[in-house]
């Protein structure tokens, strides 16, 4: 049996879940997400605790049984606490100004690159170089956390771009002169 598959999530943090055939409701202080689960997956709610259990032994019922059971996880925690990412601005003129709910990027180019929130995700411009994404949607927030990333990631040469926090950015040497 999968080590994470069969370990219970337990609901904390003020978090309930139904559960109405393959699909998880999960609400708490921060919101309400759902997920459905495969069909070669069972769930079921057993003492504030959501079980999955999985109907065979074949690889890929071995790998849905783990990965189900973290995408809930990740429901509970998302509802409980969220998630949240922060990026920062590397380069000469580089910066992140707060434009409504939105970000307005200034990165290089000859215009402005204007970001939007989508819904139930909140972006925060914390100074000039520096920006926080939150959410209850951990592949929400990755994702558009990575959008931002992708308008400039880092190259390896000066290491300018958009890098996530604590990011090491390798460097190469360059271009050498003389003989």
């Amino acid at each position: 049996m999968s080590r994470i598959g069969k370990a219970p999530v337990v609901l904390t943090g003020g978090a309930k879940a139904s559960i109405s055939g393959q699909t998880v409701v999960v609400e708490g202080p921060k919101g309400k997400l759902t997920h459905t689960v495969h069909e070669r997956v069972a769930v079921s709610l057993e003492d504030n605790a959501i079980v999955l259990t999985r109907s065979g032994d074949e690889p890929f019922e071995r790998s849905i049984h783990g990965t189900s059971r973290a995408l809930i996880a990740n429901l509970v925690k998302g509802v409980t606490t969220g998630f949240s990412i922060s990026l920062e601005l590397v380069g000469v003129g580089y910066r992140v100004e707060q434009k409504g709910t939105g970000l307005n990027l200034v990165l290089g180019f000859s215009h402005h690159c204007p970001i939007e929130a989508p819904a139930g995700i909140t972006l925060k411009a914390e100074s000039n170089t520096k920006l926080v994404i939150t959410g209850t949607d951990k592949q929400a927030v990755g994702q558009i956390a990575a959008d931002i990333r992708s308008l400039r990631p880092p190259e390896p040469y000066k290491g300018k771009g958009v890098l996530y926090t604590g990011e090491v950015v390798r460097r190469k040497q360059g271009k050498r002169t003389g003989k």
